[in-house]
Formats: structure tokens, C-alpha cells, sequence
């Protein structure tokens, strides 16, 4: 799921998800404890998404040992608890606020540079080895581990393997292809069997996104706040990738969301390169099963770019001194931090792609999937996570993006691209300074 705009509903299938979900203490009448920032027996969960995040933290609860503490969730859309949590943390008042916030990939570094005193530190809980390495680009501030990985934002190939056929492609040649490659063929794919290679929502950055990352870029620098799109070659890459698209004619264009649901389940289009929380949409098209597989992810030419790259997923944050913060990292410690046979079970649960290398250990990893025509996709998606470079994403991806919409038009209409990225620079530079 992308949790940029595109991130949707998954369904129990294969995914890794983004939302937000919080552990909140609720101003209970408990004794305390004693513990950190006073304590309670209650520790409660907003979250959204009945099907995915909701469901993940029920089956938390279920292989969680201590039952002297009551984890209760309220469905909480995730716009509102981005605004609570926005508003209490400027206040500096913690009335009311969660124990526990999982808070997607490209916000978080945000709420920790801004916020440096309000979250927990976990780094006795949390082993980085454990998990892929990229979170922590994103989870830590120096050397202080502030999250617990939880859902793979991993990219993939998903691919008609029967259309691919028709234009002459089996699986081997899907494998650790360039973007010069898979345009070339979507050319054969459009011209042997007339259908798009993939939909295309132009005011979408999504793909651009992706292969950003797999080059180890963002629109910022390491340090997260300086901007870096002028001299940005994969960002550039990735504009020429999406203007050659839609102006060839090889794309559906799509206006929304739900414009690429049915592109794909309608059996319009060959392939959607996105992140592993699409396979709910995919695996949608029941009538479809068996005719598709995944592959890595496409990279540039050349250059430092991988197959491998991402997409949306989300980690665990504590809040710092409400009611009950000792039991929360207790709660993340025994369940999220370190269960591998919880990973294993939210894959088939709610089709998580899990950020816990040992998750591919379990039977659930090593089963393949019939349809994606035996694949072992839960496995591959776990491979490829531990391969994504870590990016920084700094504290204004959204910003920089309601910019950058405008500058894809521009190249798609013919603009001289370098040009196009000196006046976003200029621009992006003006947005985050006010």
C-alpha cells in the first residue's frame, strides 16, 4: 500500500502495508506501577483499516503472554490521527495521546527531527540485524532506534505471464531487466497484443519514487532537508521513464485509484510495477489466478541503481510519558520486535510482507502461492526487502511532491527537463522554507 495518496484497503493476500496505528493509554483509573511516564494495565490501539492493521494488532494480541495487560483497538481513520497527533505533540501535551503510533516510512523523520523529545527509545528492544536494513534510515536518529520495523513497502514486477508470452517473454527474461528494457517491452506488448503495459495516473510520482530509491535517492540529500532535485540523475531518470509511457501511448491513463484497480482486474493491461501490498487489488480478479507472477523490480541503467526498491510501509513508535509506556514496549517487544511466527501468520492473516528477515523461515514464506502459478512470492518479497538501499526521506516528501506534480506535465509536454528541475528546485526550496 502506498501510504503517499494510493495506499488502499489490503485484503488477505500478499502485501505490505502502511497506515498509521497507535497504542494510546487511556486515562484509566489503574494503579500504578511505577513504570516510565506512570502506568496502566490498558494499553489501547488506534488504527486503520478493519482488513489490515486492525486485524494485525487482534492477532498480536492473540500470542501476546502477559494477560494481566488489556490491548484494546478503536478504528480511527488515519487522517485523524495524524491531525491529534500533530496538534498534541506542537502543544507538548500528552493528554490523550497513544502509547504506540506506527507511523508510515515517509512521515516519521518529520516527527522525530521536530519532536526529538517525544518518542521512546527502543533500541533494548528492537536488534537492527533482525530486520532489513533500510528502516533504519528511517526509524533512527543517531544511533537511537526510535521504531520497530513492521510492513514492506517492496516493489515488484507483477506480470501477466500469459500476455507476456503472447509478445514473446517468459519469466527469465522479467528477471533483473532496466527501464530501458521493460519500455521496450511494453512497445511489444502494445504492439503484438494491444494491451497497455501498465495504468499510469499522471499526477502520481509513485514510479519515480521507486526509482529513486533503487539508485539510493530521494528529493533530499542525506542530511533529509537539503534539496536535491536539480542534480538529481535518477529523478531525472525517472521523469523521461513516465513522460516515454504516456506519451507513446504504452500506458492506461487513469485520473484515480480506483482507475488502476480496474485497469487490472478488467484484464486491460500486462503488468503493475508497485509495491507488495498490490497483490490484495491483484489477487481481486479471481478469474485471474494462475496467470500472473512478480519480478524484481526494474533498475536504470548503469549507475548505481538495484533491482530492488520501495514503496509505502510503516513502524511502531512509542510516545514518550503517557500512562502504561513501559507495558507498550513490552506489547512491541514480545510480538512485532521478535516473532517471527506472528509474521508469519499476518502473511496469510492479511497478506503482510514482513520487514523480519527470520519471517521467511516460516512455512507461510516457504509456500508457494497458486495464484501466482506456485510462486513463492512471500519469500522473493522478503529477499528483495533486505536488498532496497536506505534513503533518508527527511521531513517533507509530501511537500516537495505538490510541486513536482506540475513539473511531470512539463516534461511530459516537451519541456527541456534540466531546465523543469532548476525551477522545482527553486520552487521546492521556497515551499519547505515557509
Amino acid at each position: 500500500k502506498e501510504r503517499g495518496r494510493k495506499m488502499k484497503k489490503l485484503l488477505a493476500s500478499l502485501v505490505t502495508a502502511a497506515t498509521v496505528l497507535t497504542l494510546t493509554a487511556c486515562g484509566s483509573n489503574n494503579e500504578s506501577t511505577g513504570d516510565t511516564g506512570g502506568s496502566s494495565d490498558k494499553v489501547t490501539v488506534w488504527a486503520w483499516d478493519e482488513t489490515f492493521n486492525i486485524k494485525a494488532v487482534n492477532e498480536a494480541k492473540k500470542v501476546y503472554e502477559n494477560k494481566d495487560v488489556d490491548v484494546e483497538v478503536v478504528t480511527m481513520s488515519q487522517d485523524d490521527i495524524v491531525q491529534k497527533l500533530n496538534t498534541s505533540l506542537a502543544s507538548g501535551n500528552t493528554d490523550g495521546l497513544p502509547n504506540i503510533v506506527l507511523i508510515e516510512d515517509y512521515r516519521i523523520q518529520g516527527y522525530l527531527s521536530s519532536y526529538p523529545d517525544a518518542f521512546s527509545d527502543l533500541t533494548d528492544i528492537v536488534n537492527e540485524d533482525d530486520f532489513s536494513s533500510y528502516k533504519f534510515a528511517v526509524n533512527k536518529i543517531d544511533d537511537v532506534i526510535y521504531g520497530v520495523p513492521f510492513d514492506s513497502g517492496v516493489a515488484g514486477l507483477f506480470y501477466r505471464t500469459d500476455y507476456l508470452a503472447d509478445a514473446g517473454y517468459e519469466a527469465a527474461d522479467l528477471q533483473d531487466i532496466t527501464w530501458d528494457d521493460f519500455i521496450q517491452i511494453a512497445k511489444d506488448v502494445k504492439e503484438k497484443t494491444e494491451h497497455a503495459m501498465m495504468s499510469l495516473d499522471p499526477s502520481d510520482l509513485g514510479l519515480a519514487r521507486i526509482i529513486m530509491q533503487s539508485a539510493g535517492e530521494w528529493y533530499t540529500g542525506e542530511d533529509g532537508t537539503t534539496v536535491t532535485i536539480k542534480d538529481n540523475e535518477s529523478f531525472k531518470a525517472g521523469l523521461n521513464v513516465l513522460a516515454t509511457l504516456l506519451n507513446e501511448g504504452l500506458v492506461e491513463q487513469v485520473s484515480d485509484w480506483d482507475g488502476g484497480v480496474n485497469a487490472v482486474q478488467s484484464g486491460n493491461v500486462a503488468a503493475a510495477p508497485t509495491g507488495a501490498w498490490y497483490s490484495s487489488t491483484i489477487q481481486g480478479a479471481e478469474d485471474q489466478s494462475g496467470k500472473w507472477a512478480i519480478a524484481p523490480i526494474p533498475a536504470l541503467a548503469g549507475g548505481n541503481s538495484v533491482n530492488a526498491s520501495s514503496i509505502g510501509g510503516a513502524g511502531w513508535y512509542v510516545i514518550k510519558g503517557v500512562a502504561g509506556e513501559e507495558n507498550a514496549k513490552d506489547f512491541l517487544a514480545k510480538t512485532f520486535a521478535s516473532n517471527k511466527e506472528l509474521m508469519g501468520t499476518l502473511a496469510t492473516e492479511i497478506g503482510l510482507v514482513s520487514t523480519m528477515n527470520a519471517a521467511e523461515e516460516t512455512k507461510e514464506y516457504t509456500s508457494g502461492l497458486d495464484f501466482y502459478g506456485g510462486q513463492k512470492v512471500f519469500q522473493d518479497f522478503s529477499q528483495w526487502s533486505q536488498e532496497i538501499p536506505a534513503v533518508n526521506y527527511g521531513n517533507h516528501t509530501y511537500a516537495i511532491e505538490s510541486v513536482l506534480t506540475e513539473s511531470l506535465q512539463r516534461v511530459i509536454n516537451g519541456e527541456d527537463i534540466d531546465k523543469v528541475l532548476e525551477d522545482a528546485q527553486t520552487q521546492v526550496e521556497a515551499q519547505i522554507a515557509n
